[in-house]
């Protein structure tokens, strides 16, 4: 079973993305802000991590640089942005930190979400099986 780590500060979307993930099968964790996805990613063993940008405490980007600089103790998964803005340079940033891409909030309900987490993992275990 594949784990998925949701980090979102909106508990609306937490909680939403955590029931309709767990409904196909995945173990979902959550963090509601950055601080506790960086001490949850430092651990490490996630399949998949969605990660909002914009958060207290820690923002995603800031949470991306940290992992560079002190990687986790068991290798993650690839890392997708979540984000309400289309702001490029954060985008950017973040895809330069080794970020699988993004999803912008706004564009996705909560099916495509499932479509998109179910796409990138089956990339990541043909890649895996090369």
């Amino acid at each position: 079973m594949k784990t998925i780590l949701v980090v979102e500060d909106e508990t609306y979307l937490r909680d939403l993305y955590k029931q309709v993930l767990e409904s196909e099968h995945f173990v979902v964790e959550t963090a509601i802000d950055g601080e506790v996805a960086l001490q949850l990613l430092q651990k490490g063993g996630y399949d998949l991590v969605l990660l909002d940008i914009v958060m207290p405490k820690i923002d995603g980007i800031t949470v991306m640089q940290k992992l560079q600089e002190s990687p986790p103790q068991k290798k993650n998964g690839p890392i997708l942005f979540l984000t309400n803005s289309e702001e490029q340079t954060s985008i950017a940033s973040g895809i330069a930190l080794n970020a699988r891409g993004y999803l912008i909030k706004s564009d996705y309900n909560p099916g495509q979400l499932v479509s998109e987490v179910k796409r990138i993992l089956e990339e990541e275990r043909v890649k895996t099986q090369v």
